[in-house]
């Protein structure tokens, strides 16, 4: 199987093969999700202090928090499932 890495921002790279969604912070599910993580030790803030623009849950239930936007980083992903970015 190969390694997929996706670049979320400020050299945070996370594997494509285990993301299972990206979405926006903004509505009060994901927020809860957000405080779950935080509460399960399985959150990661990629953000460096920034603004967070995504939320990108994995099949082990961690969730990253990116400092860019859900579609650059859905971009990215695509790019790099395809196998055009490597």
């Amino acid at each position: 199987m190969d390694i997929k890495l996706v670049n979320i921002g400020f050299g945070n790279i996370v594997s494509a093969n285990r993301v299972i969604a990206i979405v926006s912070p903004e509505s009060a599910p994901i927020k809860r999700i957000i405080g779950d993580a935080r509460e399960r030790g399985q959150l990661v803030d990629a953000t460096y202090g920034r603004r967070t623009r995504a939320v990108i849950i994995t099949d082990s239930g961690h969730v990253v928090l990116s400092a860019i936007q859900p579609e650059t980083v859905a971009n990215r992903f695509v790019v790099t499932k395809d196998g055009h970015g490597d």
